[in-house]
């Protein structure tokens, strides 16, 4: 084994153990965002502003007037569309006066905002998008030759899956400081707006930090697959 590659490796029981906390910090993650999202949105801002208008005067203020700002259906589907210049929200955020809906509107207008004055890191995430979508549909059909035609991960498919995981780990090491950054920028705009007040803030903040957490656990996820699958290599 390739001296790189070697510094790569994971003795089964150590990897094992890895995966395992991996997946308790998972677990750990979705249930406080969940928990924390709950909570929040049964605490009504005194201001009465909703979801929708609160991500409207965040745009507002930086002078985006051609992001259309769309309700959807599902939980937690919020996102921004930066190619087609929509902030699309789910009709509990949409709609929504508590501090979750404030606090995650917001944080999707921050998206806006970073679009707008061209962050770099939103702009190389936008890059990777076509690679990471092909990545992840790729990545079944590997799993699904190592069992039923080669007996495991080896020659090509391993290499495959190697660059496939190590496009999934770079998207989501991209995303995190992407996410945090947008976090921030909502944060300072519900202040200093006046939509909400300083002593609102801890319910936006424990909302956007739990929502954070998911994306670090998907990054970790992410990259302990890739160290595993560099271990396999001879």
């Amino acid at each position: 084994m390739p001296a790189l590659l070697a510094s790569f490796y994971i003795a089964p029981p150590v990897f094992w153990t890895l995966f395992i906390l991996v997946l308790v910090f998972s677990l750990y993650a979705q249930i406080r965002v969940s928990s924390a999202y709950a909570k929040n949105s049964r605490i009504p801002s005194r201001g009465g502003i909703t979801g929708r208008e609160a991500a409207a005067a965040v745009m507002a203020r930086a002078g985006i007037t051609d992001v259309e700002i769309e309700e959807t259906g599902g939980h937690l589907t919020d996102h921004y569309d930066p190619i087609h210049n929509t902030l699309v929200l789910s009709s509990e955020n949409y709609r929504g006066t508590s501090l979750a809906a404030v606090g995650v509107a917001a944080h999707e207008a921050g998206h806006a905002l970073q679009h707008r004055e061209g962050y770099r890191l939103l702009n190389f995430r936008m890059a990777l998008v076509p690679a990471t979508r092909i990545a992840a549909g790729i990545i079944p059909f590997v799993y699904l030759a190592s069992i039923f035609f080669l007996g495991g991960f080896n020659g090509p498919v391993l290499d495959i899956a190697i660059l496939c995981y190590a496009v999934l780990t770079l998207f989501q090491l991209v995303t995190l400081p992407v996410e945090y950054d947008a976090s921030r920028r909502a944060k300072v705009q519900l202040v200093s707006l006046g939509i909400l007040d300083q002593d609102e803030m801890p319910g936006v903040n424990e909302t956007l930090d739990a929502a954070a957490l998911t994306y670090l656990a998907a990054f970790v996820g992410a990259l302990l697959t890739l160290i595993s699958l560099l271990s396999r290599r001879n």
